[in-house]
């Protein structure tokens, strides 16, 4: 029996850990990055669509940078700005260049265009659009990254002993309620307002994607918990709640979160 449930254990973990790194690298926070050849060197650019707002966000290019020069040109997002340029600096290694912070939830958009003395290398089609945060203390944060990767596998652990029709299925469903109100419904908020100001941003106050998903997913548990501690049968229930999750967590993190409108001064959400 225990190297049965050691083994599902085994499973549950190695999903969470695909799901967690594809809803990480999915997420509009993750850098654009990529390698662009120049005169057959081979150049390496890291470009950060994610910053906290105390700080400029420093964009780098790396690889054999001797003789190339650069530049970014940025301006706020959605915003009637002009363009304004950053100069990248080489320390022979790398190139760096440090976009201006902005206030929590603000956004600019910027391009890199490399030059290596007789042409111009523009390094995205598009423009790349970043946005900036508050600080979250580590103590806020590691608690509450820890705990949503527990619920997550809970989750999927307590899904496959429905399915089996396990005999821990009570107090696995009841753990993974726990889990998922600690890290989604109590840190969870505290990461919001550390980061943009506002401890709830979703229904009803706003249309923040992140809070939203959280609510549907706490109230799918809540729901299958008391389903099934009036029948164990009621198994069904705690099936759909692991979907639930399981479909909230492919959603990528951090969209439709909240956006500061240039124009009004507001921060707004489901941008």
């Amino acid at each position: 029996m225990f190297k049965k449930s050691l083994f599902w254990w085994i499973i549950a973990f190695i999903f969470t850990l695909s799901i967690a790194y594809y809803q990480r690298v999915t997420g509009p926070t993750y850098p654009v990055s990529g390698k662009i050849i120049i005169n057959e060197r081979l150049i390496e650019y890291k470009l950060l669509t994610s910053s906290e707002s105390h700080i400029p966000a420093e964009i780098v290019i790396s690889g054999n940078v001797k003789g190339i020069s650069g530049k970014s040109e940025y301006r706020r997002f959605k915003s009637n700005d002009q363009w304004q340029t950053a100069d990248f600096k080489s320390d022979g290694e790398k190139l760096t260049a440090g976009l201006p912070p902005q206030p929590p939830a603000g956004k600019l958009e910027y391009i890199v265009i490399l030059n290596d003395g007789m042409k111009e290398y523009l390094i995205t089609e598009e423009p790349v659009v970043i946005r900036f945060k508050g600080a979250v203390p580590l103590y806020i944060l590691i608690p509450h990254v820890i705990f949503m990767f527990t619920a997550m596998l809970f989750s999927t652990r307590t899904g496959i002993e429905a399915l089996r029709k396990g005999p821990s299925l009570k107090w696995m469903t009841l753990a993974t309620l726990i889990l998922l109100g600690l890290g989604g419904m109590l840190l969870g908020p505290v990461v919001q307002k550390f980061a943009f100001g506002e401890f709830w941003t979703g229904w009803p106050f706003g249309q923040d994607l992140t809070d939203n998903k959280t609510l549907i997913a706490f109230a799918a548990w809540f729901v299958a918990y008391l389903r099934l501690r009036k029948d164990v049968a009621n198994r069904g229930w705690v099936i759909a709640a692991s979907i639930i999750l399981l479909s909230i967590f492919l959603i990528p993190h951090s969209m439709f979160g909240s956006e500061l409108d240039h124009t009004t001064g507001e921060v707004k959400t489901g941008r």
